[in-house]
This record gives structure tokens, C-alpha cells and sequence, in this order.
């Protein structure tokens, strides 16, 4: 028994080896109400530091090196609170609590519900997102008050739900805040969580917690947002080129039904849907296969008229109302015009090089001599 008590007595050495990285606080284990003497040796390794309660108050914190109890002037706090003159007189009967100080890396956070956002194009929408983030011990002191009080250990697996509700809050009043819209999300992956830490900070350090780094690896739209963009984004390839989308749809609506058991003839219905696709595709093919109609301008007004037409449909006037007609598109044309409205060309007489005779405009031969022009 005297064995048992002097053992207790005398332990040498209170140290954390910290086996579970994952680990954020440790009590050390003072089994049968062992006490702490003066002969004992303290050892706070880096990355670590080591906090003594007495009576369920802060004692005192030691940072990384190694202590040894016997030397009053290393704990003038506990010198302060507790006499240590004789060794067997006032043990210390407290407890010693180790904290990690590195940092925490790699852990994952997501959305467990949409965030909702308000987007100018699309309206509301739900974004869900995830991402990683990073924390360490700031404060042992408020961490100890806040987080793990009187628990004897504390895991990354004890706070990580609690921090991500913290996070996902701050990054739902960053997006709103920022006011991206839906589809440039992705581009400002940076500055979102560059906001979000900032804000998040406040609330981390209120409990001696650091955040480290905060990462947004993906947002992303519901599925029926995301098809509406795609259709946007194939309207917009298509751009000056909807006969040819149109034939797309036609072509891809007519393959969607041949898939269907029976083909379209297989009821009344699917028949009908098989017609109307039949019309709308032939349609649109005619459509897109129909030559641009030939044109001819307006003396007078300048409207566009059919070629052969022989009034014009916008002011009612004669097409060839002054007689003279283009001789390459057979456009009426003023008198004194030199060169044809519709298709340019030069309206002048002109002369024959060897005989002299006066030829009509857009002549290639002359009538007298037979001169090519």
C-alpha cells in the first residue's frame, strides 16, 4: 500500500504522444485520485499546449518545453494560488488538459439543404454546394470555456457539424451580398469564399477557433435550371440559324417517337403525333430549302417590289412609269438616273468606238457595225 501511495506520488512525467490526429483536446488521466508533486516533470511538445485546473478554474497555460514542478519560478501562478514548500503538504489534486494547436486540415463541408438565391435572369433558385476548409486552436482559454469545458477529450468529429452550419450560413450571405449571378457562379469561386472567411472569422474566434482557409469546390444549379442554360446556350450557337434548329427538333422528335413500342402507329394518338411531325418537318424544310424571292425597287418610293411586278404595292405608281427600264434586272428607273437603284448598273449611252453610233445602255455590241462595246 505505502508502494501504491509513494507511485502515486511521484510520477515523473505528464505528457500527450497525441496518437489520434484527429484529437483537438486531452485530458490527462489521473486515475484513483492521483496527485500531481513537485517532483513531477511536465512535458508540452509543439504544436501543443497544456492547461491546469484546479477546482474547475485556469490555473495556468504552458506552452511547447519541458517543466519541472520543483521549480517554483517556471509556475508563479500556481505558486501564487497553492503552497508548494513541502512536498507532501499541498499536491496538486487538479486536472491537466492538453490542446492541440495545429491545424486541422482537409475537412469537407456541403450544403444539406439548397441555399436559396434571387437571380435577375432565372428568378429564385437553389444553389447547393462543398467545398473544404482548415481550423486551429487560437485560444486554448476560450476554447476551454466554449467548446469542451469539463470533456475529458474533443475530436474534429464533435465540432465538425456545428462549424459547417457556420459556414454554410456565411457563404448564403456572401452569395446574396455579392450578388453573382446563376450563371457566373463558377467564375467567382474565389471572391465568394474570400468573403465568406472574413465573416466567418468573427463567429470561429468567439470561441478561440482560427479559420484557416476556407475552399467552395462547386456550386451548383437544380437540374431543370441547369437544362433551361443549355437551351440557352444552343439557341445562342444557333443564332441566324433557326430553320436549321427547327429541322434538329423535327428530326429529334421523329427518332423520340420511332423508339416508342409499335412505332407511331400504334395508337390513334401516337398516329396523329406522327403526321403533325411529318408536316411541321416537311414544313420546315420547304422553308429552309425556298430560294430568297428576286426583287426589283421603286422608282418613286424605293420600296422593295416583286421582280415582274408591274405597280408598286407601297405608293401605286407604274414601275417602268418613265419608260426607261434597266437592261440587266428590267427595273423601271427615272429618266435622268445614271446608274439602276437595284443592282447598279451604269445607265449611260454609250458610243460606238468605230462608227460613232449612239448605243443603248448595257449594250454589247453595236447594231451598226456589229463593234463589241
Amino acid at each position: 500500500m505505502a508502494f501504491e501511495f509513494l507511485k502515486r506520488q511521484f510520477r515523473k512525467v505528464i505528457q500527450w504522444e497525441n496518437a489520434d490526429p484527429q484529437t483537438i483536446v486531452w485530458q490527462y488521466p489521473l486515475d484513483r485520485k492521483e496527485e500531481i508533486m513537485r517532483k513531477s516533470q511536465l512535458v508540452v511538445r509543439e504544436g501543443q499546449k497544456a492547461l491546469f485546473i484546479q477546482e474547475g478554474k485556469l490555473a495556468d497555460v504552458f506552452g511547447p518545453g519541458t517543466y519541472e514542478l520543483s521549480d517554483i519560478r517556471n509556475i508563479p501562478l500556481l505558486t501564487a494560488l497553492y503552497n508548494w514548500k513541502f512536498a507532501w503538504e499541498s499536491p496538486y489534486t487538479g486536472d491537466v488538459y492538453f490542446i492541440s494547436t495545429r491545424q486541422f486540415i482537409n475537412n469537407k463541408w456541403g450544403t444539406s439543404n439548397p441555399i436559396m438565391m434571387r437571380d435577375k435572369e432565372f428568378g429564385m433558385v437553389r444553389v447547393r454546394g462543398f467545398g473544404t476548409y482548415s481550423f486551429a486552436v487560437g485560444t486554448p482559454t476560450a476554447a476551454m470555456n466554449e467548446l469542451f469545458g469539463a470533456l475529458q477529450t474533443l475530436s474534429v468529429r464533435n465540432v465538425d457539424e456545428y462549424f459547417r452550419k457556420i459556414l454554410v450560413s456565411v457563404l448564403s450571405e456572401s452569395i446574396a451580398e455579392l450578388q453573382v449571378p446563376a450563371l457566373d457562379l463558377a467564375m467567382n469561386y474565389s471572391e465568394i469564399s474570400q468573403l465568406a472567411s472574413r465573416k466567418a472569422a468573427e463567429s470561429f474566434e468567439k470561441i478561440g477557433i482560427e479559420l484557416k482557409e476556407l475552399v467552395v469546390e462547386n456550386l451548383s444549379l437544380p437540374p431543370e435550371v441547369e437544362k433551361m442554360m443549355d437551351k440557352r446556350t444552343q439557341i445562342g450557337v444557333l443564332d441566324g440559324s433557326m430553320h436549321s434548329y427547327a429541322q434538329m427538333e423535327s428530326v429529334g422528335a421523329m427518332r423520340d417517337a420511332a423508339k416508342n413500342p409499335g412505332g407511331m402507329a400504334n395508337m390513334g394518338v401516337g398516329l396523329g403525333a406522327g403526321v403533325g411531325i411529318g408536316r411541321m418537318f416537311a414544313s420546315n424544310m420547304n422553308d429552309a430549302m425556298q430560294e430568297p424571292t428576286a426583287s426589283a425597287v421603286c422608282p418613286h418610293c424605293g420600296a422593295q417590289v416583286k421582280q415582274g411586278a408591274k405597280f408598286c404595292p407601297d405608293c401605286g405608281k407604274s414601275m417602268q412609269a418613265e419608260g426607261k427600264v434597266c437592261p440587266k434586272c428590267g427595273t423601271g428607273v427615272k429618266a435622268n438616273a445614271k446608274f439602276c437603284p437595284n443592282c447598279g448598273q451604269n445607265l449611260a449611252d454609250r458610243v460606238c468606238s468605230k462608227c460613232g453610233h449612239k448605243c443603248a445602255a448595257g449594250a454589247k455590241f453595236c447594231p451598226e457595225c456589229g463593234q463589241s462595246l
